[in-house]
Order: structure tokens, then sequence, then C-alpha cells
């Protein structure tokens, strides 16, 4: 059985509007498809990020992965990093900014897992997202389930920026 890529939102059309800034990847394009090197089943490598033009108030960041298409009513988080220092504009492939930490993602590991969609499922959506937060600690611990971390960083998002990549097994 194969979906249609709308059959879900958009999951940031729900939230409160917040301005965006830029987001770029040397690794994927916004509309593509996730390269293999970044897939569960593949490489399993978070990609490369870098933004600029968010808010000079900004304190800090939060970076999540989310499938929206994930069989599930409430998707599936494959990345959480929250305590991304201000200073920090990019991360490099691979890695997590240094003071920041991943929360436990729906897979049970405290790392990024790349899109690993059921086999047959039809085309999945990945929103990769950086949160500009008015707060450089929210009090989210790496314990903290990605649901209500996703709750507490919608509360401190002065912008956000979008990358949304697709993946079908």
């Amino acid at each position: 059985m194969s979906y249609a890529l709308d059959r879900a939102p958009n999951p940031y059309d729900a939230l409160p509007e917040v301005p965006s800034f830029s987001l770029t990847s040397d690794d994927i394009t916004d509309g593509g498809v996730m390269p293999d090197e970044y897939v569960k089943g593949g490489g399993n490598r978070s990609p490369q990020l870098s933004w600029s033009g968010a808010p000079a108030d900004t304190k800090g960041y939060a970076i999540s992965v989310f499938d929206v298409d994930a069989p599930s009513p409430s998707g599936w988080w494959h990345w959480f990093v929250a305590g991304i220092p201000a200073s920090v504009t990019s991360v490099a492939r691979g890695e997590v900014p240094s003071g920041a930490f991943c929360l436990r993602n729906d897979f049970g590991e405290f790392r990024y897992d790349g899109p690993e969609p059921p086999p047959g499922h039809g085309t999945h959506r990945y929103f990769i997202a950086v949160h500009a937060l008015d707060s450089a600690s929210l009090g989210i611990s790496a314990e903290r389930p990605t649901t209500q971390a996703g709750c507490v960083v919608t509360f401190h998002t002065l912008a956000r920026a979008v990358i949304m990549v697709t993946y079908e097994e």
C-alpha cells in the first residue's frame, strides 16, 4: 500500500506562527530525497546543517528531526538536540555541538537515527528543524520524552528554520 505525501499536515502548521530564518545543508536539499548515508539502514549519520538570520535575542537552539508520516498518531522522532548555545550556527555531519545533548528518540536511543519507514509504506517526509529559542536553558533533560520537550521548545521558539526531505524503503 502506498500513501500520498499530503496525508498528514506539516507539523509546524498547527503551532503558533513564528518568523523563519535560513537553514542550509551540504548534505541534503529541501524537498529532496534523503541520501542513504543519513538513513538508519545506511550510514546513519546526521547531516551537516548551517543556519543564519535568527533573531538577535536568540539565547540558544534546539534541533529536531520528525517523521510526520510514521504509522502512528503521534509521528516519529528521529533526533532531538537541546542545549545548543546561541553562538553555534552549524552542526558538522555526524556530530552534536559541544555542550548540547540528545534526548531519547523514538527508537529508544540518545542519538540521531535516520529514516527507516516500513517497507511498502510509501514516501515519508522528514522535517528537520532548527528552533531559535528565548532561553539558553529550558529545564529539558536527556530523559525527558521528546514530545514533552517539543512542547517546551514550542513555547520558547522565537523563530524556526525547516528543511523537509523524503525517503521511501
